[in-house]
């Protein structure tokens, strides 16, 4: 089993920023990375980084994210920068190990407009 625990969501104003935090009881892993999902919208893809392929963004990124580890602490950064309304969703960090897929509960990002 492995944890993680979310935080740094809140609420922002457009063009604002925020930097959310995951922390992985497991340092080793294959894949992790962030996805969104929006109310009425499919969960997707935010930013992920693999130990085989590196890292990719969601297309809507558009080098406004930026991905980050510290392996020391088992943690997972990801800054977001221009925050628009658009981007408003719950966020989860993703966790892949030993073949298993692990999420953390979900931290809320709200952008007013």
């Amino acid at each position: 089993q492995v944890q993680l625990v979310e935080s740094g969501g809140g609420v922002v104003q457009a063009w604002g920023s925020l930097i959310l935090s995951c922390v992985a009881s497991r340092r080793f892993f294959s894949i992790m990375g962030w996805y969104r999902q929006a109310p009425g919208k499919q969960r997707e893809l935010v930013a992920s980084l693999s130990v085989t392929s590196g890292t990719e963004y969601g297309d809507f990124v558009k080098g406004r994210f930026t991905l980050s580890r510290d392996g020391a602490k088992n943690t997972m950064f990801l800054q977001m920068n221009s925050l628009e309304p658009e981007d408003t969703a719950v966020y989860y960090c993703y966790f892949r190990t030993g073949g298993q897929d692990y999420w953390g509960q979900g931290t809320r990002v709200t952008v007013s407009s």
